[in-house]
């Protein structure tokens, strides 16, 4: 019908502290064309903002994660032209997407169903835990099109699982099964297919239990990455600073003076 408003893309439900946030274009196996990613970041960005939530888990609805950038159409601007310069879909919508994720103050979990491809291997490991299927399989085949890795799978697979194995996923462009993923230290979790959400939401809900410091701690290890020693131990000084002056710290350390449980309310 001429002028009906397009089916949402992304969809988002909270669950006792866990944001949900599912990508939903089935069809294309959740490839991520522009307009799924205006609806991923606004969504992600609600999350993060909400103080009801606590931990965000990321899913794919059907029978994938992501399959990548969505190249028919022309909607990634990835299509070569005539002009000189930087790719803009890139530097106007993934690289802040994934930036976003990177610099999170809240955990964040991925649960990969099915194919992560391309820009979608990007999507996953920017989250903090993953958790796969075992059917799924991660894929960074751009040597097919004749381009290359993107939305920081250069940055991040090497220092996730050293250069010659990343190397190897980007130039032979070859299937990587969840149970090789998780030999290799990719994913946190390799799982039957049915028990995926569960161990998804269990992780996250474990997270949403915890103190305001976990969102520190991720961002601590993520700065790790590129610091050197004095300035990692120094903002480890500073932010153990901030999390000392937290209700949640006052609260883990009355209750483990007096020998039962924290209740910790992310404040």
């Amino acid at each position: 019908m001429d002028g009906a408003q397009a089916p949402a893309k992304i969809k988002s439900v909270t669950d006792t502290g866990v944001a949900v946030i599912t990508l939903s274009d089935p069809s294309t196996l959740n490839a991520a064309g522009l307009d799924l990613m205006a609806e991923l970041s606004a969504a992600v960005s609600a999350a993060i903002a909400d103080p009801a939530v606590r931990a965000i888990v990321i899913t794919g609805e059907g029978r994938g994660f992501c399959s990548g950038a969505n190249l028919s159409g022309g909607s990634t601007g990835r299509a070569t032209d005539a002009s000189d310069g930087p790719n803009p879909a890139l530097l106007n919508v993934y690289n802040p997407f994934v930036s976003m994720l990177r610099r999170s103050p809240k955990p964040l979990v991925a649960a990969v169903n099915g194919v992560a491809a391309g820009v979608g291997v990007s999507l996953a490991l920017a989250c903090d835990l993953v958790v796969a299927a075992e059917s799924s399989y991660f894929l960074l085949a751009f040597r097919r099109i004749g381009l290359v890795p993107d939305g920081g799978a250069t940055w991040l697979l090497p220092r996730m699982i050293g250069k010659a194995r990343a190397m190897e996923l980007m130039l032979l462009g070859e299937k990587l099964p969840a149970a090789t993923a998780l030999d290799w230290g990719l994913i946190n979790r390799c799982v039957p297919d049915a028990d995926l959400m569960p161990k998804a939401m269990e992780l996250a809900h474990a997270l949403a239990s915890g103190p305001k410091s976990l969102g520190m701690t991720r961002n601590l290890i993520w700065d790790s990455l590129d610091a050197e020693w004095h300035d990692q131990v120094e903002a480890e000084a500073y932010a153990q600073g901030t999390a000392g002056r937290t209700e949640d710290a006052r609260e883990g350390i009355m209750a483990f003076a007096q020998k039962r449980p924290a209740q910790f309310k992310g404040k």
